[in-house]
């Protein structure tokens, strides 16, 4: 969609974000979890991401590096969570923008693979398939099949391998 606009957040940003966060998921688990991780040391803005619409904030990504762990070696993977949209401005291309944006971002990071929690059927969409596909899992307590990852380097993920989320995520559940 034209007149969305990715870039990396600022600190007068921070309201804003919240209030996508909160429109998005009606509470402010999210909110709450994305300030928890700014206050973390190797807290990075480049990589929290906003999708402004009309000179407006509309939608929000958050990525967090990670490691997939591995008999043989632990893997770089980017997790993305969470990601916003406020839902009056759904369906108009702002997730594939953002996911689009992180995508470029974890590539350039080195990063083997994106993984997501979420909605299959949304993600596929973009790209991503089940991680059961190749072995992986993480320790958040959903379902297998909402656990969701696309390859950004081919074959580094074969065997499969577990993805740890850290404690504030894990504090959401």
């Amino acid at each position: 969609m034209s007149g969305i606009l990715v870039r990396t957040e600022r600190p007068e940003d921070y309201q804003a974000i919240d209030v996508v966060n909160l429109s998005a998921f009606e509470g402010d688990d999210e909110a709450k979890l994305i300030a928890t991780l700014r206050e973390q040391s190797g807290y990075r803005a480049d990589y929290s991401l906003v999708a402004e619409f009309n000179g407006r904030p509309v939608g929000h990504l958050l990525m967090t590096p990670g490691r997939c762990n591995q008999q043989k070696a632990n893997t770089p993977v980017m997790i993305i969570a969470p990601m916003s949209i406020v839902p009056s401005q759904s369906r108009r291309g702002i997730g594939t923008a953002l996911v689009e944006a992180a995508r470029k971002k974890a590539r350039e990071e080195g990063m083997a693979a994106m993984i997501a929690v979420g909605e299959p059927g949304y993600y596929e969409r973009l790209g991503f398939e089940p991680a059961s596909k190749w072995g992986v899992r993480c320790n958040l307590p959903v379902p297998e099949d909402a656990v969701m990852l696309v390859e950004l380097e081919d074959g580094t993920l074969s065997g499969g391998c577990t993805v740890n989320y850290s404690a504030p995520f894990l504090s959401l559940f």
